[in-house]
This record gives structure tokens, C-alpha cells and sequence, in this order.
């Protein structure tokens, strides 16, 4: 039995016996090597090894900068796509803002912009771009100044769509359609009160707001000729109320209109509340149109000769009631300042806001002699005018009789 050691060096899958120890197989009926034999075999098997760790090596750097080159790649794809700034959070320019004009026609989204009285084209084009509704200011300025319709653009709050054409957006602003705003409309005859309320239906602003913003006749702009009674001076009509107004701002359009019809008239400022005074009496008791000359004239007359007027409008509108509810006992309460049963003269503010009929009733009534009229029917309206009390006792004769067979 030899002292010697055996050693056989470490085979690998891929390696065989044969690259080993030659072409000598080691298997059934093999020596083990012997010696300086055995001490070759060492020495070789020591360089193998050495050799695979080399190509192991190769192998993990080749991985390495195969790797790298591939995140690389994916990099320049991603910064070549969105761009630096948003790669790297800052810096350059947006996708938005490289696009000169956006092609249209738009979408919904965009909030209501509003264009203020004065606004330059510059101006514009800066409220758009904010709101996202045209790319450019440049853009939009090019378009605003193509259009020769342009310049009357109105001032007014607008719905427009996001990303617009630049041009598509000049002609919506021309589109009265794009303005958003409420319609208020306020019949003729109504009472301040009665406009505070169809004024809060239409915009939700709350009633004692109005209240509160007709009782400062400087914010609202009232004359001094009203004698801060705003009655009588909220011109019926119908009204554009932008979005975001005031109570204040919506009664103030209103008196404007009504200073705006006295002053078209030629009214002398002056008499401003006294016209209002008699065209109210008139727009409330006058249901037919050729009547109002009539009855503008019969108050007059009745005025000339200092006779009490005996209006019920005015009388109801006192005791904050409807002209259907008066009784005989009410026209005799002296304590209600718009009794004209008891108290001489006018009323003393209007009654009512009248309308532009009304007013030209007065400022233009009929030739006549009339003092006296009233309704016989009071489903249609049918009014009779008379001279005389007994004509008028004849003509109040035939409204009992309807009344009797309509109870």
C-alpha cells in the first residue's frame, strides 16, 4: 500500500475526465495517477480553475455594460418623448405651452371667464390663456385682430370651451349664446317689494340684501328727487345679472333705466317723482292701453280742482293689501297716508314702477273732461270714464250689478 495521497482534481458538468488527464478515461479497469504524475495533474487542474474564474469575470462585465447600455437606451427614449422638464421636474418648456394654436373645436371643462368693461385684445387673450381656453396669447391676438368685428366684444362673464382655436374663441365671445348671465325680467305695476322677490328667484340673492341695498340710495345711485323712497324707481324690464353680483349692482341697473326714460323724455329732473307718482296710479288701475291717456287726464283734472283722488290702487298699496280685498271701512282710515279718500293731492311716493305707457300716458293725456272711472267688468277690464257724478253713480250701478251675478 503506497503513503502517497490521492488527489483528483474537481470535474464540472461541462468538463469530462479527458480534459483532465488526457485522453486516458478514468472509469472501469483505470489507474489512478501515481506521483510526479499526480503532482502535473495538480498543477493543471490549479490553471483550469484559474481560467474559468478569468471567464466567469468576462462573463459579469459583458452582463454589465450590456445592462447599462440598455437603461441608457431607455432614457433617451423617455427624454426624447416627454421632454427634460418633465424627466427631470424643472426646466424647459411644457407640452402646452410649445403648441402655438390649439386645432379645436374644443371640450368642456373651462370655467367662466369674465371679460371686464374696457378689456384690451391683450387682456383678453391673458384671461384665456389662464383659463386654459386658447394656448397663446400670441394666437389669439393674430385671430382678435383678423376679425374686424372684434372691438365689440361686450364686457360679461363667458362660457367657452378648453383648447379652442383661437379664432373659434373670438367668435364665441361675439356670440351673445356664450354669455352667461340671468334673465331677470320684471313685469310693469310691480311694487319694490314684489321685485325683491322675483329678483331672488332668478338669482338667489337674498331678500333682505335687496331690502338692505335700497335703503343706501348712494350705493344704488338713486336721485335725490326720490327722496330715498326707492318705489317707483326699479324700471320695469328685463335685466342681463352676471354672475357674482351684487344686490346693490342689480337694483342699480335698474334705477339707471328709469333715469335713463325720464332723461330720453326730456322729463326736467325736477319733476322726475311727480311723473312716476301719477304714471304708477295709472299703471296700476289702467288695464287696457287706450285708457292710460284717459285716466292720466281725469287725474290731472281731478288734481287741478283739488279734489281727492279716490284711487284704490293707492289706498291697497298702503295697507300692503290687494286692490280685490279693500272694504269701505279701510277707505275711510285717515291713518293710512295713501288713502286719496282722505288725504288731497298725490300719494307720498309712487306705488308701483310704472312702464313706458304709463309714462308717456302722462307726460301726453288725452283731451277730456273726465274726473271719474271705473271698471264694470272686472274679469276683462272693461273700463268707463265720466264727466259727471251722476254719469259715474250710472257706471258704479252696472259694476254692483256684474259683482251681484259673479259673486
Amino acid at each position: 500500500m503506497s503513503n502517497q495521497t490521492e488527489w483528483w482534481a474537481p470535474v464540472t458538468s461541462d468538463e469530462s475526465a479527458a480534459d483532465l488527464f488526457g485522453s486516458e478515461r478514468v472509469g472501469q479497469g483505470a489507474r489512478a495517477p501515481q506521483g510526479g504524475s499526480a503532482r502535473r495533474s495538480r498543477s493543471a487542474g490549479r490553471r483550469q480553475a484559474e481560467r474559468m474564474r478569468k471567464q466567469r469575470r468576462r462573463r459579469s462585465v459583458a452582463v454589465l455594460v450590456v445592462a447599462l447600455v440598455m437603461v441608457a437606451g431607455a432614457a433617451y427614449v423617455v427624454f426624447s418623448v416627454l421632454g427634460g422638464a418633465s424627466l427631470f421636474g424643472g426646466g424647459g418648456s411644457s407640452q402646452a405651452e410649445q403648441v402655438e394654436d390649439f386645432s379645436g373645436p374644443g371640450r368642456p371643462g373651462a370655467q367662466p371667464v369674465v371679460i371686464n368693461p374696457g378689456d384690451t385684445g391683450a387682456a383678453m387673450a391673458a384671461t384665456l390663456v389662464d383659463a386654459g381656453i386658447v394656448a397663446t396669447a400670441g394666437a389669439f391676438l393674430d385671430a382678435y385682430e383678423a376679425n374686424p368685428d372684434a372691438s365689440s366684444i361686450q364686457p360679461g362673464t363667458y362660457q367657452l370651451l378648453l383648447e379652442m382655436k383661437a379664432s373659434d374663441a373670438v367668435l364665441a365671445l361675439l356670440d351673445p349664446a356664450s354669455k352667461v348671465s340671468m334673465k331677470v325680467t320684471i313685469p310693469e305695476g310691480y311694487t319694490a317689494s314684489q321685485i325683491y322677490d322675483r329678483i331672488s328667484e332668478v338669482t338667489l340673492l337674498p331678500v333682505d340684501q335687496l331690502k338692505a341695498a335700497a335703503e343706501d340710495p348712494a350705493a344704488i345711485g338713486l336721485p335725490a328727487e326720490a327722496g330715498g323712497k326707492v318705489e317707483g324707481w326699479l324700471f320695469p324690464s328685463t335685466y342681463q345679472v352676471e354672475p357674482g353680483a351684487d344686490a346693490a349692482s342689480v337694483l342699480r341697473q335698474m334705477v339707471e333705466r328709469t333715469v335713463q326714460e325720464l332723461t330720453s323724455r326730456g322729463v326736467p329732473q325736477d319733476q322726475w317723482e311727480t311723473v312716476l307718482n301719477k304714471a304708477s296710479l295709472v299703471e296700476r288701475e289702467a288695464r287696457h292701453d287706450p285708457d292710460r291717456p284717459k285716466m292720466a287726464r281725469a287725474i290731472e283734472n281731478r288734481l287741478a280742482r283739488d279734489m281727492i283722488l279716490q284711487i284704490d290702487a293707492a289706498v291697497a298699496y298702503g295697507l300692503g293689501i290687494n286692490g280685490t280685498q279693500l272694504t269701505r271701512e279701510m277707505t275711510r282710515d285717515a291713518s293710512n297716508p295713501y288713502n286719496t279718500y282722505m288725504h288731497v293731492g298725490l300719494p307720498p311716493t309712487p306705488i308701483a314702477s310704472p312702464g313706458p305707457k304709463s309714462i308717456d300716458a302722462v307726460l301726453n293725456p288725452e283731451a277730456g273732461d273726465w274726473i271719474f272711472w271705473t271698471a264694470v267688468n272686472l274679469d276683462t277690464g272693461e273700463t268707463r270714464f265720466a264727466t259727471t257724478m251722476e254719469e259715474h253713480d250710472a257706471n258704479v250701478a252696472e259694476l254692483r250689478k256684474w259683482q251681484a251675478a259673479n259673486e
